[in-house]
Order: structure tokens, then sequence, then C-alpha cells
């Protein structure tokens, strides 16, 4: 299906006020569902420079996705990078993938968002997400400790996030 066509379904669910069945055909046309997926939870509405989703679960448990009431107010290709990253949260904390270092998922989480090698369909966001993203994953990556395994682990990937960022400059 067109990009087009996804932004108008979206756009009608969104004017019903289906904000969750909005994002539950997002998850499914783009193909980001998991077994370790709950479901959605509407939150408070969102400002344009503070969108937040939040997903919400024990390590090896089902994951909800908190996401705002409003969210399909803002760009969908910048909606569609964010539920990516929280999908892949949710495959993280699945207790046959599971990924126990925050710092490790978050770095995960935004090196997707940047290069969507697990979710293909996803589309770019704008070059100011990217920058951002870019810039959130190296924070994460340094949390992870200088020297430490997981630096090392992810050393290569921060080379091409490194490489990317100035790209964009």
């Amino acid at each position: 299906m067109p990009f087009e066509e996804i932004e108008l379904t979206v756009n009608t669910f969104h004017k019903l006020g289906l904000t969750v069945e909005a994002a539950q055909f997002l998850i499914e046309t783009y193909h980001l569902n998991h077994p370790n997926f709950d479901s959605f939870e509407l939150t408070e509405v969102a400002k344009p420079s503070f969108i937040v989703m939040v997903t919400i679960g024990a390590l090896g448990q089902p994951q909800k996705i908190q996401i705002p009431k409003n969210v399909f107010e803002f760009p969908l290709a910048l909606i569609l990078n964010l539920l990516a990253h929280e999908m892949l949260h949710v495959r993280q904390k699945a207790p046959d993938s599971l990924v126990e270092d925050k710092n490790e998922r978050e770095w995960q989480a935004y090196y997707e968002m940047l290069f969507h090698k697990e979710f293909p369909l996803i589309p770019m966001a704008s070059n100011f997400n990217l920058k951002d993203f870019a810039n959130k994953g190296l924070e994460y990556y340094r949390r992870m400790g200088k020297g430490t395994y997981l630096q090392e682990k992810y050393a290569f990937q921060k080379e091409e996030v490194e490489q990317f960022l100035l790209q964009l400059h």
C-alpha cells in the first residue's frame, strides 16, 4: 500500500477518534507486530517538541505501549519511527530475545531508527529527527561505560552512527 494511502487511512482513524486502531493498523501494515506485544494504552496529549511513547511491562512479560492521545497530529514518518523504536523494545523484553541492559536496549532502538535493519519498511524521518536519534543513541552508548564489553560489542555500529551524523551536517 502506498504511503499516501496509509497516511489517509491513519488520518481517517484519527478523525474518528480511533487512535489505538490506527496504531494497530500501522504495526500490522509495517510488519512491526510481535507475540510479546500486549496492547496500546493512551496517555496525555503530546506537544510538538515532546512526543513520548513508552513500553511498559516486566522483562520477559507481555508489553504495553503507551502513546499520546494526539499522536497522529504529527508527521507520520516520525510516528512510525517512534513506533518501531517501541516495538523493538517489545522484542527486546521477550523471554526468547531478552536484552537486560537498558542502555543496550536504547542503543539498539536508536540505531534501528537510523538504519531500519529490523524493520526495513519504516520510512526515513526528517534530517532534524535523524540528528536527534543519532545523538540520543550516542548518549546511551556513552552510558554503557567507557571500554566496557557493551561498548566493544557496538563499536562498529557507533562508527556507523558517527559517519551518518557527519553526512547529515
